[in-house]
């Protein structure tokens, strides 16, 4: 019989709220990084015929210029749809213990509030046009986007 290979597929899409405004920092070799986190809520129905909501808070990171149209769009409360990709990471903490989180490496993300900007005639706020969508690819010039092997022990730390 042939070897077979389970295919080797890590995708994942989430859409939800921001938690608390985005933590933003940069590496030792200026490499952009934002960490944030979102609840994303599940409805349904229990065995009583009630609605019930659960809630599940996703952690996410994004690099790069991802990273910094992330500082500039997200506030607490925004709304997001992300798509990228599971990474764990484990460190020791100060107190000596082991520590590992599970959480998106972001691809893609599209802000899912409309932005506000000033009318310049009258001072009004207006909507802008449609939510934008910001990826990677957009705004980096080479396509490897897996930074982690860059990371010391320090730095990964930074983002914990």
């Amino acid at each position: 019989m042939a070897d077979l290979r389970m295919p080797e597929i890590n995708y994942v899409i989430v859409a939800g709220n921001l938690t608390k405004d985005p933590i933003f920092r940069q590496t030792t070799n200026n490499t952009p990084v934002a960490n944030f986190s979102i609840a994303s809520n599940r409805k349904y129905r229990d065995s009583s015929n009630q609605w019930q909501e659960d809630v599940c808070y996703v952690g996410i990171v994004a690099w790069n210029r991802l990273a910094e149209s992330c500082r500039e769009r997200l506030r607490k409360g925004s709304a997001v749809l992300v798509d990228g990709e599971l990474q764990s990471r484990s460190w020791k903490s100060d107190d000596g213990h082991n520590r590992s989180i599970v959480e998106i490496k972001a691809r893609r993300i599209q802000f899912l509030n409309r932005r506000l900007k000033a009318d310049g005639e009258n001072g009004h706020v207006v909507e802008a046009e449609e939510p934008e969508v910001f990826t990677e690819e957009d705004h980096s010039s080479f396509n490897n986007d897996t930074f982690d092997k860059f990371l010391s022990n320090e730095e990964s730390n930074l983002i914990k």
